[in-house]
This record gives structure tokens, C-alpha cells and sequence, in this order.
């Protein structure tokens, strides 16, 4: 499972790159692996409010459909349209082309809230992974 550094994880299992009071995200490599081949992404529109903890849009494989959490609260910049042609990237890319959306973070505290790479890893062990 890769795990890059300098990231942060949610329990939903997304993954946040934060670049100033922009959070970048997507879902993890183990999110992507337990869904199988990604087949549609949903994402919301530019200018949705996003709040922490409640659903921004919906991944669908071949094997299920599950929401998307927002990890932090604040407006949707940019949603990578590119998946929408692309689904595939979530498997393939889950780190870099794979991202989901953009967000303009309106409390950065809630990033505190989130796991580092090790202790993400240690959650997805005990959760079976």
C-alpha cells in the first residue's frame, strides 16, 4: 500500500495535500484497492460548500458504490473533470492524477484531525487491510 509522506489521511479513507489553505483530495491507494477498477466518479460542482465529515460525492466500481468524505470544511475550487472521462485514474494514480477535488479550507485546525501516514497505516491494519 503506498502511503506518501507530507500527506494527511481521514478515517473515510481520503487523503488531503495541503498547499497553503488549499486542500488537495482524493482517496487512498487502500480505498482504491478494496473498491477494484473505478468505473464513474461523482464530484460536486465549483463553488459547493464541502463541510468536514459529510459526503462531497460518490465513487462507483465494479464491486460498489461509496460516498466521498470531505476531511476539512470550505468551497470546492476545482473538481478534476478529468475523471469523469478517466475513472481509471483513482486506480491507477490515486496520488496524482487520481485527485478529486479542490477545496479553499475555511478552519485549517481541522487538519489536526487527521491521521499521518504511519498512524493511517496502523488504522488500515486493524481495520483488516
Amino acid at each position: 500500500m503506498e502511503l506518501p509522506s507530507g500527506l494527511k489521511y481521514s478515517r473515510e479513507h481520503e487523503w488531503v495535500r495541503v498547499e497553503g489553505n488549499i486542500a488537495v483530495i482524493g482517496i487512498t491507494d487502500f480505498a482504491q484497492s478494496e473498491l477494484g477498477d473505478v468505473v464513474y466518479v461523482e464530484l460536486p460542482e465549483v463553488g459547493t460548500e464541502v463541510e468536514a465529515n459529510n459526503t462531497f460525492g460518490v465513487v462507483e466500481s465494479v464491486k460498489a458504490v461509496s460516498d466521498l468524505f470531505a476531511p476539512v470544511t470550505g468551497v470546492v475550487l476545482e473538481a478534476n473533470t478529468t475523471l469523469e472521462d478517466q475513472p481509471e485514474l483513482v486506480n491507477s494514480e490515486p496520488y496524482e492524477d487520481g485527485w478529486m477535488i479542490r477545496v479553499e479550507m475555511k478552519d485549517e485546525s481541522e487538519l489536526n484531525d487527521l491521521l499521518e501516514a504511519d498512524s493511517y497505516r496502523a488504522y488500515t491494519e486493524e481495520e483488516g487491510g
